[in-house]
């Protein structure tokens, strides 16, 4: 990361040995860095109120105030709390001293006689760190921002669908792209050096990116209902793997609040099913995450069952039980309902859209399926789907996808060109396709990627579908009807944060090989790229 491309940063060195304070700032002066100094201890904490302090360089052994009384100080304080502090202090120093700095919330200690280029190395690091929190700091006020919005024009173009529909294809991407770079942003953040409590800070950013992740996506989902845009696609899928899949993917937020996740799958469940595996983890997630939602202590499980069989089909029972709150019987029926919530202090504390079991609901009948609700206050909860499948026995399972970045392998030094526009996106992207071992180059609009096809010779385009001057789907066009030899048939994934089917065909009729929705998840945009520079290098030999 580039420091200098972010606004500067304030740090406070405390030394009551001038010396050691001149010494510091000549060494560590740096561009981008304003450096503050005082050898009264005392004068510091105002210091950093007045300065926007965001590191501070602090001697353990200070008359009238040592550092671990100013640090904490600062700790305690909500105005300077967020501050990280390093301590300073002389080799002889016992462990016991570095845990008592550590458990006040220092971040990292440097000993005396200071080694200068360690200690430029641990404020360029920190520095690092802190343009990363801001960054994502920046883009959460961004999301709020951008869901108020929303909230807001739903409820002014409720009555027109064909309004409705144009709203959403736009909202839907300008909300999606900034929350792709947050999600992907945490994950390069994750691979730092980080302290416990940076760790959990991070952590929580994780947790609450993909819970804002969870309301849009449910959303959208809504309003493509209401658009009459939701279509039922069957295809052959291990039912087994898909619940403990989806149990996997909930586990982390049971853990969270102390619950017990139990995931029961009967022997005589046929695994090889024809179904709609999108929608039906759409349900079954739904379930799951509101039973953990309303559960405060207990357990939460999924049980699926064999209810009868007939022929080439089976009948199975999907049971999500809890031992939550409950639902008073009086507003069973007002659970289903779009916007609504239970007016009952109990229930209004967890918060929520109110959107989540509407679309439980209005799949399961998409379905064909049928969904029923037992619960008792204070007892818990049991939402039971059942639905009919055609069985697909005999069909030959497809590997499963490695469910880890460190898993997947690295590519052969391929040459991607990169359209996008936007600059977290087109950072986030970069940093994640390096990692794999793929070269990459940067267009930002579909003009530009146009132009660097003509001179260079890559080996797939990713292409952003809304760029300025000439977007995605035009500069497609472009190249299938313009460009010569192999350039004219280069593989092109297109990608969009809008989750309309008509942006998806647009592509694709453009002459794009595949499509991508934003924010994706790391692991699929590697084996769709896989796949499809594995295909053109197969046809080519």
């Amino acid at each position: 990361m580039d420091l200098n491309l972010h606004p500067d940063i304030n740090l406070l060195i405390v030394d009551d040995n001038v010396e050691n304070l001149y010494l510091l700032k000549s060494f560590l002066k740096h561009e981008g860095l304003n450096i503050f100094t005082t050898n009264y201890p005392k004068n510091a904490f105002q210091i950093c109120i007045d300065n926007d302090i965001s590191i501070a360089l602090i001697d353990v052994h200070m008359p009238e105030m040592d550092g671990f009384e100013l640090l904490e100080l600062l700790k305690t304080n909500p105005l300077t709390g967020h501050i990280m502090v390093v301590l300073m202090t002389g080799y002889s120093v016992g462990s016991e001293y570095v845990v008592k700095g550590l458990s006040k919330g220092a971040v990292d200690y440097l000993f005396k006689p200071l080694d200068l280029y360690v200690t430029l190395a641990k404020v360029n690091s920190l520095r690092t760190l802190v343009n990363h929190q801001r960054e994502i700091e920046r883009k959460n006020k961004e999301l709020e921002s951008y869901q108020e919005e929303l909230f807001k024009a739903m409820e002014q173009t409720e009555k027109s669908k064909i309004v409705k529909e144009n709203f959403l294809a736009n909202m839907s991407h300008e909300i999606r792209t900034p929350l792709n770079a947050v999600i992907g942003l945490t994950h390069l953040l994750k691979d730092t050096a980080l302290s416990e409590d940076q760790q959990e800070m991070v952590k929580l950013m994780e947790i609450s990116s993909q819970s804002l992740r969870g309301i849009v996506n449910d959303i959208l989902e809504s309003a493509k209902m209401d658009a009459g845009k939701i279509e039922i696609v069957r295809s052959k899928i291990n039912i087994v793997n898909l619940v403990n899949d989806i149990c996997s993917l909930t586990s982390p937020l049971a853990s969270e609040k102390g619950l017990e996740l139990i995931c029961k799958v009967d022997a005589d469940v046929p695994p090889l099913i024809m179904v709609d595996s999108l929608r039906l983890n759409q349900i079954l997630m739904n379930l799951i995450n509101n039973a953990i939602k309303f559960t405060e202590s207990g357990s939460v499980s999924l049980h699926l069952k064999l209810l009868n069989k007939k022929n080439d089909n089976a009948l199975l029972e999907f049971v999500v039980k809890d031992t939550g709150i409950g639902i008073p019987k009086s507003s069973k029926d007002k659970i289903f309902t779009r916007f609504e919530q239970i007016e009952d202090k109990t229930w209004q504390k967890f918060g929520g859209t109110g959107l989540g079991l509407s679309i439980v609901k209005r799949l399961v009948e998409l379905k064909g399926g049928t969904l029923k609700v037992d619960s008792k206050v204070g007892a818990g909860s049991t939402f039971t789907f059942t639905n009919w499948y055609a069985l697909a026995d005999g069909i030959k399972e497809t590997d499963k996808i490695q469910n880890h970045l460190a898993d997947l392998p690295k590519f052969d030094n391929d040459l991607i060109l990169l359209a996008e526009d936007n600059a977290a996106s087109q950072f986030l992207i970069v940093n994640m396709l390096k990692e794999w071992n793929i070269k990459v180059d940067v267009a930002v609009n579909g003009w530009e990627a146009f132009q660097k096809l003509k001179n260079n010779n890559y080996d797939l385009i990713l292409m952003d579908v809304h760029m300025p001057v000439m977007n995605g789907n035009e500069a497609t066009k472009k190249i299938r009807k313009e460009m010569v030899d192999a350039r004219k048939d280069i593989p092109i994934l297109s990608f969009s944060a809008s989750v309309i089917q008509r942006e998806k065909d647009e592509a694709k009729n453009a002459g794009s090989d595949d499509f991508i929705e934003k924010p994706f998840e790391p692991i699929t945009l590697h084996h769709k790229i896989r796949n499809m520079i594995d295909k053109r290098k197969a046809v080519s030999l």
